[in-house]
């Protein structure tokens, strides 16, 4: 079981340095900018690194509660 949980972490490690910045645009050290929170649909890839994210860090939550009652 430790073995998956060391796994999921490692993936969710990746998947979390492969999402590209919200607020790339944004100049935040110089004052911020009216562009950063414009709404932005996530398409193709971005949605399935977003949705695969959220998988990954659930199921290393329930993981963890899992082994901690064992």
């Amino acid at each position: 079981m430790e073995t998956a949980v060391v796994i999921i972490s490692i993936l969710l490690i990746a998947i979390v340095l492969l999402q590209s910045g919200k607020a790339e645009s944004a100049n935040i050290i110089q004052g911020g900018s009216s562009e950063l929170f414009q709404n932005r649909k996530e398409r193709g890839a971005e949605l399935f690194i977003s949705r695969l994210t959220f998988i990954l860090g659930f199921a290393f939550f329930v993981l963890c509660i899992f082994i901690s009652f064992m």
